[in-house]
């Protein structure tokens, strides 16, 4: 089954809907806290927990004249609130109310894209099982090398995204971090127990120490982390444009009734959704650049950082999530021919078994300088004529005197390659 198409529920996270939701619960939360300590009378935090909201078109108004997205915010609902008001963001600075909300948005996503990831593993060892051993030849240089299986290149595929998946729950350990700790981060006018229980009832872990912001190492590992699962799916996007090749022809992406492929060219049949992923990839990559030139900021905070956030994070996120379902429909839709990779093995007329017969004169006592330019002779000559490689290996006079042509029949059997495919697939779970 498909991926949900999931980038609805991550743009959400994102809305200003969603951040001012959250802004508002930091506000009413720290209120609680406050009147709990005996900071602010509880009667007013009752107030404010239940009359507290807010309205977008009309923050928006008010910023127009604030310059100041958190004082128009404050503004706002304060309007609603009354009097009681005055005890909302008490001892507070902006940066308490935009780093912990940002920590929110962040664990949030990263909840979703761990999820896109486990459905893409389930779809790769799906394919995986079935072409476990579908034999194809593998390719180094982009040149044919040995033989492998179909299912052994997308076994490569299912561990290199849990991998992804296991980056991204340890990073996701690592932005789970809120801050109430003030403009400098001494907890000049807020009681670090406050702060304590906002996080706690958000789901997030306070910083150990902070200034006025959480560190911007923690972002930048967020975003190199979306990076690197954005270059394991260009890496594959890649696999399979290059493997959608007319001249190679061994997988394809799904082409719907009607789709077409070109604007001129009635034929075309291209592989759209790879070459649209990998594009998509250098966005992020770049992103995560910029989240790397944000960790420099002047003292206890700048704001240099805070504009660029603002695009980077939500972009990254929602890039992701569709980058990352728009892999699972390419995978799950995925045309195979395993006829077309039986042609392409048979092209080079067994050129692949050259190593098992380099290999059998050196055991068999043969110098491996010597062996390795008998069998290249014999190599050479199939490339360029009609015979197979062991029909040219019979015809070396050095081979044939440490080797039959029984065993050189055998030596020339995919079998060989193919003898710890069941292991490999049962390290990785795919048994």
């Amino acid at each position: 089954m498909i991926a949900r198409y999931s980038r609805s529920e991550m743009r959400a996270i994102w809305s200003d809907q969603r951040k001012f939701e959250i802004w508002l619960e930091i506000e009413k939360i720290a209120c609680d806290a406050m009147a709990r300590l005996g900071l602010i009378p509880k009667e007013d935090a009752a107030v404010i927990r239940k009359k507290g909201k807010f309205e977008i078109d009309e923050i928006n108004e008010i910023e127009k004249r604030t310059n100041h997205d958190v004082i128009a915010f404050l503004e706002n609902v304060a309007s609603y609130v009354g009097p009681a008001a005055r005890w909302i963001h008490q001892g507070l600075t902006s940066s308490d109310i935009l780093d912990t909300t940002l920590a929110v948005q962040m664990t949030e996503s990263a909840r979703i894209l761990s999820d896109d990831l486990a459905a893409l593993r389930k779809i790769i060892s799906k394919q995986a099982r079935k072409y476990k051993r579908t034999p194809m030849i593998g390719r180094s240089h982009g040149i044919h090398a040995e033989p492998i299986t179909f299912g052994l290149k997308l076994a490569l595929m299912f561990d290199e995204f849990g991998r992804a998946e296991e980056r991204l729950t340890q990073t996701r350990e690592r932005i789970r971090v809120g801050k109430l700790s003030g403009a400098v981060g001494t907890h000049a006018h807020l009681d670090p127990r406050i702060e304590r229980e906002v996080c706690q009832k958000l789901g997030l872990r306070p910083a150990t120490i902070s200034t006025q912001i959480v560190q911007r190492d923690r972002h930048a590992e967020f975003l190199t982390t979306l990076a690197l699962v954005a270059s394991s799916i260009d890496r594959w996007a890649t696999e399979f444009r290059h493997l959608q090749r007319t001249e190679v022809l061994e997988v394809e992406e799904f082409f719907g009734e009607g789709q077409k492929g070109s604007s001129a060219m009635p034929h075309k049949r291209n592989p759209i959704t790879g070459e649209r992923l990998s594009g998509l990839a250098r966005v992020i990559r770049g992103n995560a650049l910029v989240a790397l030139e944000n960790v420099a900021l002047w003292h206890e905070r700048d704001i240099s950082h805070s504009s660029a956030e603002r695009i980077i994070l939500p972009d990254s996120c929602t890039l992701l999530d569709y980058m990352l379902v728009k892999l699972c429909e390419l995978v799950g839709g995925l045309r195979v021919y395993p006829e077309n990779m039986t042609r392409n093995l048979e092209m080079t007329k067994g050129l692949y078994f050259s190593q098992s017969i380099l290999l059998a004169l050196t055991r068999a006592g043969l110098a491996r300088k010597t062996a390795y330019e008998a069998v290249q002779r014999a190599a050479m000559k199939t490339w360029r004529g009609k015979k197979s490689l062991a029909e040219n290996v019979k015809a070396e006079r050095q081979i044939m005197a440490k080797l039959t042509a029984k065993e050189i029949d055998k030596l020339c059997s995919l079998e060989i390659h193919f003898r710890y495919v069941d292991e490999k697939f049962k390290a990785l779970g795919l048994d």
